[in-house]
């Protein structure tokens, strides 16, 4: 009988050339916008649209995921020791056969396969920023003061992207260990946050903006919204990751119960294969019950800190855009996750559940990095100024 290798690098090469081709497509597209531009010009539509282009590529992970299809080819990186599904087609055929249901088809052979070319692809895309920012850094004349983006960042970045490859490898021969699968969204969702940084410091650089300077509170509550929101992914990443959305079928409770039977330490056992205990035992229903409950009782806690962060940040009139751009994305993922559940988990929901967290990282990311903590020497002095000037005018 003829065992599978986890890894065969055999097809390495051409995957890497399959990535590179994809990129020159966005790569044309950006020189040929901005042919009249400055390079310092088409950097930053580059890096946009790399952010852009990542995004799509969480997008069709989660899709990916929901489908089924992160084991539609069981080794790393081809399919079979193959560069795409044609080559592999005996052996998904053969698969196919002997499990009709399995997670091996003709269908999510290609589907996981697309998902890595696309991944390729935008490595290909960072190690172009990463290899262009250190360019101009080198030039000769150069100044430091005129470069928007630190080098660093894109090689961050690159190194990210990297290590995201790594994670997508372990999820396929870890067989969708929860674990790897859970910390390989999030390493999506920190890579939009590497780019949107990037993306912000350009702007402010191309359009002369400083950071806008926000009060010690507001940027308390910030960074405070923007930890729960990463903990709420995290949360909802093991949801997906554990199959656990359908354990509450009904809403506002959950098995017609406020408070069903639950297990906790079962549910959040981190190291364990996909439906299994540490022991090997099945995964009882009570612990998936417990995943899902408790994301739903965090999302009550998230949502509403994200509403009044919202309301507090529309006050702020140079912050209004990323006011409007949250309170939207915070009220399509109540939509999408009471759809989720209400209408019995429809792909196009789950999806765009995914792709609404993603969408409010970057705009987290977007607000932290376009705002600025004002020091409370220079808030205590301001307020003693106007003090001072209130006094003189009655005084007067």
């Amino acid at each position: 009988m003829n065992v599978q290798s986890l890894y065969d690098f055999s097809p390495l090469a051409r995957m890497l050339l399959v990535g590179a081709l994809l990129a020159l497509g966005p790569l044309a597209w950006v020189w040929f916008r901005n042919r009249r531009a400055t390079p310092l010009r088409k950097l930053q539509a580059l890096t946009l649209l790399t952010l852009f282009l990542t995004f799509d590529l969480v997008l069709f992970g989660a899709f990916t995921r929901l489908t089924d299809s992160g084991l539609g080819c069981p080794d790393w990186p081809g399919c079979y020791g193959s560069a795409s599904p044609v080559g592999a087609n005996v052996h998904i055929e053969a698969a196919q056969s002997a499990m009709p249901t399995g997670p091996v088809t003709h269908g999510k052979a290609w589907v996981e396969m697309i998902h890595r070319y696309l991944a390729t692809s935008v490595g290909a895309l960072i190690l172009v920023l990463a290899i262009a920012g250190w360019r101009r850094r080198a030039a000769p004349g150069a100044n430091a003061l005129a470069h928007p983006v630190n080098p660093w960042w894109p090689t961050l970045t690159l190194v990210w992207v990297c290590i995201q490859g790594a994670f997508g490898a372990l999820t396929v021969t870890m067989k969708l260990f929860p674990a790897i699968v859970t910390l390989h969204l999030l390493g999506g969702l920190v890579l939009l946050a590497l780019l949107c940084v990037q993306v912000v410091r350009a702007a402010q650089f191309e359009g002369g903006v400083s950071p806008v300077l926000i009060s010690p509170g507001l940027g308390r509550l910030l960074w405070g919204a923007f930890a729960l929101l990463s903990l709420q992914v995290a949360l909802g990443g093991w949801v997906s990751t554990n199959y656990a959305v359908l354990a509450c079928t009904d809403f506002p409770m959950c098995q017609s119960s406020w408070w069903p039977v639950m297990d906790f330490a079962q549910g959040f056992e981190i190291w364990r294969e996909l439906g299994l205990t540490k022991a090997g035992e099945p995964i009882g229903f009570a612990a998936l019950t417990a995943i899902h409950y408790t994301h739903r009782l965090m999302a009550y806690l998230v949502l509403t800190v994200l509403a009044v962060l919202a309301w507090r940040l529309h006050q702020v009139s140079a912050l209004r855009s990323q006011a409007r751009w949250l309170a939207v994305l915070t009220g399509l993922q109540l939509a999408t996750g009471l759809s989720n559940v209400i209408l019995d988990w429809p792909l196009a929901a789950a999806v765009l559940h995914t792709g609404g967290a993603g969408a409010l990282v970057v705009v987290m990311t977007w607000t932290m990095a376009a705002s600025r903590q004002q020091p409370r020497l220079r808030m205590a002095a301001q307020a003693q100024q106007g003090f001072d000037s209130s006094a003189a005018s009655v005084s007067q």
